[in-house]
């Protein structure tokens, strides 16, 4: 499968309208979207994020509404896209109509631990469950996704896994890990997600882990 083509494959997989608690960003439009076409913008990120040659593939729990609920790809923020900040997509004007852009405490830990570590041109982002999982009546809010939820992103996580065999992937956080595990895929390490306090033994496991890859160890 060409990489171009990756990108459409895994939202394919996904329901359109997967009811309530959920949100696709990918096919599904937000009351905060400024623009007509918020949704074809974030599969054509997500297209360019994936137009790459990877060292690692980062997947983490579930899509944030401070991040990929509005950028189309996990981990990024309006912010970071509105800043020019993520590599293979041109800098953007706002695209909410929220006062100030959406800005996702975890993005910002991540991308800047992958440009310290000079990762950031070289590392796709996914996650276990790619949709918005939010509490009932509070779609700007996030929730721990259910056990069926997790199982919506497990055909995804499989073609991914299967797409980029033999590159590292890195599990970042338990419901990570759970999920690539009900496949029988072992990721090649589990990271402290950046969340809740966890900012410093993400970055301090992502720098062994990427010490370990460049020695040619998995």
């Amino acid at each position: 499968m060409a990489q171009e083509n990756l990108a459409d494959s895994l939202v394919a997989l996904l329901p359109r309208q997967p009811g309530a608690g959920l949100f696709n960003p990918w096919t599904q439009k937000c009351a905060l979207d400024s623009a007509a076409d918020a949704v074809d913008r974030r599969m054509a990120r997500l297209r360019r994020h994936f137009d790459v040659a990877p060292r690692f593939v980062l997947v983490g729990e579930a899509a944030g509404y401070q991040g990929c609920r509005y950028s189309g790809i996990a981990f990024t923020s309006e912010r970071l896209l509105c800043a020019g900040s993520v590599p293979r997509i041109a800098r953007e004007d706002r695209f909410t109509s929220r006062p100030l852009p959406f800005s996702e405490p975890s993005a910002t830990i991540i991308w800047r631990t992958l440009f310290e570590l000079g990762l950031a041109e070289s590392t796709v982002l996914w996650n276990a469950l790619p949709l918005h999982p939010f509490p009932d009546g509070r779609e700007l809010g996030n929730r721990t996704p259910l056990g069926p939820e997790l199982e919506i992103g497990l055909p995804c996580l499989d073609l991914l896994s299967r797409h980029f065999s033999g590159l590292p992937l890195v599990a970042v956080g338990l419901q990570a890990e759970k999920a690539m595990r009900r496949l029988g895929v072992e990721p090649s390490v589990t990271v402290r997600h950046p969340a809740n306090g966890g900012a410093t033994k993400f970055a301090t496991a992502m720098k062994l882990f990427a010490r370990r890859v460049a020695a040619g160890r998995r």
